[in-house]
This record gives C-alpha cells, structure tokens and sequence, in this order.
C-alpha cells in the first residue's frame, strides 16, 4: 500500500466528554449520603416527624382515656395459652391472679390468658380528627375488638404511655422548631447586619449582645414562668414560653453569624458590590446571606435543636414549660421524680429513650451536614 505525500490519514474523533454542572445542593447531597450517621440521623428526624404529624393515626388507645394506673406494658405473642403458634399475634392484659406472693402475700400479676387481645393493622378505635380536619377512626395498630392495648404500661392516672409519648411528640417538636425558628432569623439578621456595618453600631449592639449572654438562663426561665398565673390558657402560657426561649437564644446565634460576616465583607465581590452602587440591603442579603446559610443550617441541626429539646424536657419536668391538657415528653416526666416510682414501675421512663433519640438524630444530621457542606 503506498500513500501519496502530502495526503492525510482521516484520524479517529474521540467522542466528547459530557461535563455535568451539579448545583451546589446536588453536591452537598453527594457528599451527605457518603456519611451513614448523616443518613441515620436525617432518615431518623423524616421520621421524628411523620410520627409527630400522624401521632392520631399511629396512638392505638386514646392518651386521655384512664385505665388501670400502672399497668404493666403488655408483650405482643405468637403463642397461646397452650404454647401453639397462633395468627395473628395476640397480647395478653396484665392482671392481678389468684395466686399470693409466698413472701409479701401480695396477689401475683401475670398475662391474662383467659382473655387474649388478637392484634391487627388499620383497625377501629378512638375517633379522631386526621389534620385536625378529616374524621377518622382507623389507627395503624391495636386490638381487632377495640379494647386498650398498652404495649409502654400505663401512667399514674391509667393512661396509655406509648399515646401519650406520639401525642407529647407534637409539642416538644413544634416547641423546639419554632423556637429555632425564631432564633435563625432574629440572631442571623442582628449578626449579619452588625457584622457589615461594623464601627460604633457593631460596638453598641455587641454590648447589647453581651448583656443578654450574660444572664443565667435557667433562674430566669423559672422566674419568667412563675409569672403566669395558673389560671391562664394553656396556648398563651406555651406561646410565653416559647417567646422566653427565643428571646434567650439568639443572642448566641448573632455572635456566631457576625463573625462569619466580618469576613465576607472584605472579600473581593461583596467590595466589588459596593463599587458598582449596589444597596446594603441587597449587598446583606444576595451576597452575604447566602454564605452564612451553611453555618446556620449546621448550627441549627447540631446545637439549637438538640438543645431546645433537652431544655424543654428540663423545663417540663420542673412545671415550667407545659400544663396540662396539653401533653409534652417533659410533662410527662414530672411521674419519675418520685424514685420509688422509677423502681416500682420502670417503664414511665419511656419518653427518656424518645429524648435521646431525638438528640442523636438532629447531631447526627447536623455532624453529617458539617462534613458535606465544608469537606475541607
């Protein structure tokens, strides 16, 4: 084969790589489901969340309805009396038998397998209203014949701790959301508007800032909510409480954001903004804002949330956050400071292992936030 000099050889065209632009929430999302305690915890708070929503739908007993106090949390079985496998699964009351303790002569509580409880999904129960809209009486679980089921025991005054626990999820949640609500927006606007214009403004309304961070919190809390009387609504006293909260937290959040703030204002296109004419307003909230998100969302999810929760639940337990009827995780902790009723009856410290595991999912979200938004 001879080639002719001065020919060309068609060459072979590579194909053209295809470059994806990912947006800067794609990227943080790639980044987010390489860590599974970021994934645990944002999958645990979808959750936390669902259960507060649909807290009617999932409550197999209605939480006002008084039963025997104290009653023992019932176990869910396959078996019947005689040991043969049965299903659907049944669950046997706890009662008081006919058999005496040999030492304290006292009836012996066991299964009531005379009358055996069959369980079953979507089952009839308490009417509720669904979004406080739609009337319904189906719940996810209970008895088939409507009788209470109560798999955590009951409390004090017989009622289902496991209803009470899904129904207390609604306020502690909405307490600490709004909370945290409140706080973003009031102490992200004071730090980056601080922060920007900087000079005797910054000075007086960091001293402002100082002054509210050096109150004790909890004296002041329990002073503030002393000042309600008892006969006061129970919505005015939880929208005082939340307004006591908000006005202690953001003081925190506005030191933070200012820092964040007084470095973004040197950089290149925040001065580039300035030269060309472009407003503060619009300098504060279309260039600098949006670089201070990502440490408030880490913020919010790591520490504020968490710790609103804890805070309430203390709160609560002490008789300052919550009155009945409304019902709280804290609220309900008031039964357990009586340490004879711990012992007695362990299981009324069921809202605890709902506490905590709120706590863990928002810092393992927030833990997982952290490394996605800033890898470096």
């Amino acid at each position: 084969m001879t080639i002719e000099v001065g020919s060309t050889l068609p060459l072979a065209v590579e194909p053209e790589e295809k470059h994806h632009h990912e947006s800067y929430s794609a990227l943080v999302w790639r980044r987010l489901k390489r860590s599974w305690t970021g994934l645990l915890g944002l999958i645990l708070v979808c959750l936390l969340i669902l259960m507060a929503v649909f807290a009617d739908f999932l409550s197999p007993v209605d939480p006002k309805v008084t039963d025997v106090a104290f009653a023992q949390p019932q176990t869910i079985s396959f078996r019947d009396k005689d040991g043969n496998f049965v299903f659907p699964p049944r669950s046997y009351p706890v009662r008081e038998t006919e058999e005496l303790d040999p030492i304290t002569f006292q009836p012996i509580i066991g299964p009531d397998y005379e009358n055996p409880q069959v369980l079953g999904f979507f089952v009839k129960g308490a009417p509720y209203r669904l979004f406080g809209l739609i009337p319904a009486e189906r719940h996810l679980f209970g008895a088939v014949d409507g009788t209470p089921v109560h798999l955590l025991g009951t409390d004090k005054f017989g009622r289902d701790v496991l209803s009470r626990i899904l129904y207390g999820s609604r306020i502690s949640l909405m307490i600490a959301l709004t909370v945290v609500f409140i706080v973003t927006v009031v102490g992200t606007t004071v730090g980056m508007v601080s922060g920007y214009f900087g000079g005797r403004f910054d000075a007086w309304v960091q001293r402002f800032v100082e002054l509210v961070l050096a109150f004790p919190q909890l004296p002041l809390y329990l002073a503030l909510a002393s000042l309600i009387p008892v006969t006061a609504p129970t919505n005015v006293f939880l929208a005082f409480v939340i307004i006591v909260m908000s006005a202690l937290g953001w003081a925190q959040m506005s030191r933070e954001v200012r820092g964040k703030t007084l470095a973004l204002a040197r950089i290149e296109y925040v001065r580039a903004a300035i030269a060309i004419g472009a407003t503060d307003r619009r300098i504060i909230f279309q260039h600098i804002f949006p670089n201070v998100m990502s440490h408030v969302i880490v913020a919010v999810t790591l520490l504020a949330i968490p710790q609103v929760v804890l805070l309430e639940s203390f709160l609560g337990f002490l008789g300052f956050a919550v009155k009945p009827p409304l019902i709280s995780w804290g609220l309900m902790l008031q039964d357990t400071a009586n340490y004879s009723a711990i012992g007695s009856y362990p299981w009324i410290l069921s809202p605890v292992a709902f506490v905590l595991v709120t706590v863990f999912a928002f810092n393992a979200l927030g833990d997982g936030l952290r490394d996605a938004i800033d890898p470096y």
